[in-house]
């Protein structure tokens, strides 16, 4: 699967959506992507999570680690598809915990599973989770990445790489216009 065919995807479904948001990382943008309205299709799910879990050798990974809430469709299915254990990562006070009795152990291989990277802030912190438990990085799969393309120091498999615009709100175009803005998944108020 090409990034034309996962593109023609997520529009067919709507997940590509125009407008003035505010974005999780706090940014402002003219465009968000929906996950939630693929991903609600299981086989459409699977066919994604496969063709990311084939950018990584099963052998070099013990668990795959997601962030909640957007990752963790995409995570879970990347896992079956590679038949390995999920955990998830929730945020509390403002930082990602694992919680509900998950745990990682010390010396596990992880993958890192994102639904989308815009500025890497969650794959940082993730990183950070998963270090501190003292398992390690195996690598990074995600189904979009805004813009640029980040390094992160462990291999990464992006499906979609989406040229989007995005700002600090001070430098926001479309707030002096006065364009209404959404946060329809952003974990701050607009």
């Amino acid at each position: 699967m090409n990034q034309w065919e996962v593109l023609e995807i997520f529009e067919k479904e709507g997940a590509v959506q125009k407008g003035h948001f505010l974005l999780t990382s706090g940014l402002h943008s003219d465009t968000y992507v929906q996950c939630a309205r693929v991903l609600q299709h299981p086989h459409l799910a699977e066919s994604l999570a496969d063709e990311l879990a084939k950018g990584f050798t099963p052998q070099d990974i013990d668990v795959v680690v997601s962030p909640a809430l957007g990752g963790i469709i995409i995570g879970y299915m990347v896992a079956m598809a590679m038949r390995k254990r999920m955990l998830f990562a929730e945020r509390m006070e403002g930082e990602l915990h694992l919680r509900r009795g998950q745990q990682l152990s010390r010396g596990e291989r992880t993958l890192i599973v994102e639904d989308v990277i815009t500025t890497g802030g969650s794959v940082h912190e993730l990183m950070a989770l998963v270090e501190a438990a003292g398992a390690s990085v195996g690598g990074l799969g995600a189904l979009i990445e805004r813009s640029e393309d980040r390094e992160f120091g462990v291999v990464k498999k992006v499906l979609l790489r989406l040229e989007t615009s995005a700002w600090e709100a001070v430098h926001c175009p479309l707030c002096r216009e006065g364009v209404k803005m959404e946060a329809p998944g952003s974990r701050r108020l607009a």
